[in-house]
C-alpha cells in the first residue's frame, strides 16, 4: 500500500506537467496561425490549474497513461486556412508529448548512473513516468473521435462533405470515449502499443 501510495504522490508533477505542455502546445500553435483566443483566455501557461479537467485527470492517475485536459480555446475564424491550420493546432499537443517523452529518454540514459541509488532514485521514478505518460497522452489524443486531436485532424484530412459529416460526432464523442474506456476496448487496442514506444524508449 505505502508504495502505492508513493508512486501516486511521483506520478503528479509528470501528469500536471505533461498535460500543461500539451494544452500550452495547442495554444501557441494556434496563436501562430493568428488565433489569439487562448491568449487572452489565460490559457498560454504551464499553470496547470489553467487546464485541469477533472475527469480527465483523475482516468489518468487511474490508468497512469492516458487521460485528457480541458481544452483550450481555439477559434478557426481566426485563421487563414481553417482546415489545415486547424490541423497542424491538433497536431501539436501529441507532437509535444512525444518531443518532451524522447528529451527524458536522453535525460534518462545520460543520468541513468546518478539516479539509480540513493536518494535521487525518485527522480529516476519520476522520469519514467513522465515518459510513459507523454506517449500514453500523445497517443491516447490521435483516437479519431471528436474533440480529441486525432478527431480533428480527421476533419483536417478527409474530404469536405466527410470533414462536415466527421465533426458531427462531437457532441457525443464524450460518452464515446468513456465507453471505449470502461469497456476496456482502449486498453486492448492502445496499450500495446504505449507500451511497445514507451519500452522502445526506456530501453534507449
Amino acid at each position: 500500500m505505502q508504495e502505492y501510495i508513493t508512486h501516486i504522490i511521483l506520478m503528479i508533477v509528470p501528469i500536471l506537467f505533461s498535460l500543461s505542455v500539451h494544452e500550452l502546445s495547442h495554444g501557441l500553435a494556434a496563436h501562430h496561425f493568428g488565433d489569439p483566443t487562448a491568449k487572452l483566455a489565460g490559457r498560454l501557461t504551464l499553470n496547470p490549474i489553467k487546464h485541469i479537467d477533472v475527469i480527465g485527470l483523475l482516468v489518468l492517475f487511474i490508468t497512469r497513461m492516458i487521460g485528457w485536459a480541458k481544452p483550450v480555446p481555439v477559434d478557426a475564424r481566426n485563421f487563414k486556412n481553417p482546415r489545415q491550420d486547424m490541423l497542424w493546432v491538433a497536431l501539436a499537443g501529441p507532437a509535444s508529448n512525444i518531443a518532451l517523452a524522447v528529451i527524458f529518454a536522453v535525460i534518462l540514459k545520460l543520468l541513468a548512473p546518478l539516479l539509480s541509488t540513493g536518494i535521487l532514485y525518485p527522480f529516476k521514478v519520476m522520469i519514467e513516468i513522465t515518459i510513459m505518460i507523454n506517449v500514453g497522452l500523445a497517443i491516447f489524443n490521435l483516437i479519431p473521435i471528436p474533440p480529441l486531436d486525432g478527431g480533428r485532424v480527421m476533419v483536417g484530412i478527409l474530404p469536405e462533405n466527410m470533414a462536415r459529416s466527421w465533426s458531427q460526432i462531437e457532441p457525443y464523442g464524450f460518452i464515446i470515449l468513456l465507453a471505449l474506456i470502461f469497456t476496456r476496448t482502449v486498453d486492448f487496442v492502445l496499450m500495446p502499443i504505449i507500451y511497445r514506444i514507451a519500452h522502445t524508449l526506456l530501453s534507449i
